[in-house]
């Protein structure tokens, strides 16, 4: 298949490259250039700002592509552009979401068919991630675009960009710091490799039932925020030291 990935040059856009190439599709990557990253040989990249409309067209010019995966869309004039420009040029449109737009649950494991936090308790990242969603439900229902919404839950694995997550964990138990736990340490997450979330994100190209449709994307397993930490300390052979943050603590 042609496959557009826009973003493709850091951690789950990379991943996501690599997959694509591998299993011997023809990769095009859109992103604005300004971050070195090495592609498997014959992925072809173009450079362009989102944020810029008439850059954004001089890039993408008159291609048709069979797939678009959207990691790098996070606000809905980003995600408007490319799809005006794109509509009726290609056969599926992938969207990268976030489970963090869920409203808060006891029962578990959260669904799809979940309940959003539209309140003002929500952040700006979620919000907009859930403005884009609503954009594109609404265009597959008017007008039929082929499209799909992926929300990821917390990714771990080779190049995470984020360093609050398993980089943080280790350096504190490396070096003898205290490792902070919200709360009592029950609350639960799940987690996902980025090598695993690339190959679903690659089986669900072009799958007619999941065109207007959103579909929660993370590994099998729950943890607690103290077994998390329990693995980690585990795999170093380390007793942590844990400081217990009061939930009231945590909120303000």
């Amino acid at each position: 298949m042609r496959v557009l990935v826009m973003g493709g040059s850091r951690f789950n856009g990379l991943a996501l490259v690599r997959e694509l190439a591998r299993c011997g599709h023809e990769v095009t990557v859109l992103n604005r250039g300004q971050t070195d990253a090495v592609f498997p040989r014959g992925v072809r990249r173009l450079s362009a700002d989102r944020n810029d409309p008439a850059s954004l067209r001089d890039a993408l010019g008159t291609g048709d592509y069979d797939v678009v995966h959207d990691v790098s869309g996070y606000t809905l004039p980003q995600v408007r552009s490319a799809v005006e420009l794109l509509k009726g040029r290609i056969a599926h449109y992938i969207f990268a979401s976030s489970t963090v737009g869920y409203a808060a649950a006891r029962l578990l494991p959260i669904r799809e068919t979940h309940a959003d936090d539209r309140t003002a308790r929500q952040g700006d990242y979620a919000r907009n991630k859930l403005d884009c969603e609503d954009y594109l439900f609404d265009l597959h229902r008017r007008e039929g675009f082929p499209a799909t919404t992926v929300p990821f839950s917390m990714v771990f694995g080779p190049n995470n960009i984020v360093p609050d997550r398993e980089q943080r964990m280790f350096q504190r138990l490396l070096q003898g710091r205290p490792v902070f736990v919200p709360g009592d340490g029950t609350t639960l997450g799940m987690v996902g490799h980025v090598d695993d979330q690339a190959r679903a994100l690659r089986m669900m190209m072009l799958n007619p039932v999941t065109f207007g449709k959103r579909y929660n994307l993370t590994g099998n397993d729950a943890y607690s925020d103290e077994g998390y930490v329990d693995t980690f300390a585990e795999v170093l052979g380390i007793e942590p030291r844990r400081i217990h943050v009061p939930a009231a603590v945590m909120d303000e």
